[in-house]
């Protein structure tokens, strides 16, 4: 787990202090410095129009970073929502719910996030929710399936015979026993979101540019893969560092929090 909070807290800590640590405008041309390889004024290298990688990267993380948190807080407060309803009212509403949701997973996740992406047009409001979208079925199925467990524990029933209320046992005593289950999910998602941010800048329908994003870096060095391999290395290694932070981040919650996991482990 400290391995994945490292990596996860340089990454947050590069976004959010750009700009101060970054040594350059991300959108400052140098003709002079066109194409140059990595070297002490330019730690990373620069790109076609000059522009320095590093300091692209540090504000391409701010983008990319900021449209993960917002898309997996969104798909995780309908699809608990969603799960909590389903899983504690059963009946048609569970079917209607989980039909919908198997009809979105009929579709692949990436497809159908580059489907909605495409229709709403190149915009961070657009990303955020194309990559919501195809979140929530995960994460309302497996609520759902832990909801349906907890139904048949002491404390529900205790508080269904004192009288209490169905919005009291699942916001008071149910959502509680799931945070756990939430926020594994969560840093596991981030990490796929991340990933599927990426892929959709590099087609070009991510945050439009010239905003700098880790998708459009790897797009634009595309052509120069031969030439100037690090245009595209580079954004490749972050991409790579930020999805492998948020799994070991998640299994390491989940080492944490399951108290199973926790005993095997000593």
């Amino acid at each position: 787990m400290w391995i994945g909070g490292l990596c996860f807290g340089l990454l947050i800590g590069g976004a959010l202090l750009a700009p101060w640590l970054a040594p350059y405008s991300p959108s400052q041309t140098d003709a002079q410095a066109s194409m140059q390889g990595p070297s002490l004024a330019h730690p990373f290298g620069t790109d076609k129009l000059g522009r320095d990688i590093l300091s692209r990267i540090m504000y391409g993380g701010r983008v990319s970073l900021l449209v993960s948190f917002l898309a997996v807080v969104l798909s995780s407060v309908v699809g608990v929502l969603l799960g909590l309803l389903s899983g504690y009212l059963l009946g048609w509403f569970d079917t209607v719910v989980m039909r919908v949701m198997d009809g979105i997973l009929a579709f692949p996740g990436l497809i159908l996030a580059l489907a909605i992406a495409f229709a709403l047009g190149p915009s961070v409001s657009s990303v955020v929710f194309a990559l919501a979208f195809v979140r929530i079925p995960p994460c309302a199925r497996i609520v759902r399936s832990q909801v349906i467990s907890l139904r048949n524990h002491e404390f529900v029933t205790a508080a269904q015979v004192v009288g209490a209320a169905p919005g009291r046992i699942v916001g008071r005593h149910m959502l509680p026993n799931l945070i756990g289950v939430i926020l594994v999910q969560a840093s596991i998602g981030a990490g796929a979101v991340i990933f599927a941010e990426a892929s959709l800048g590099f087609l070009g329908l991510s945050v439009p540019p010239p905003t700098p994003t880790w998708g459009g870096m790897l797009q634009d060095g595309y052509a120069y893969l031969e030439t100037s391999p690090w245009l595209s290395i580079i954004p490749g290694l972050i991409i790579f560092l930020a999805v492998l932070s948020f799994n070991f981040l998640g299994d390491g919650l989940h080492d944490v929090l399951d108290p199973q996991r926790r005993r095997a482990g000593r």
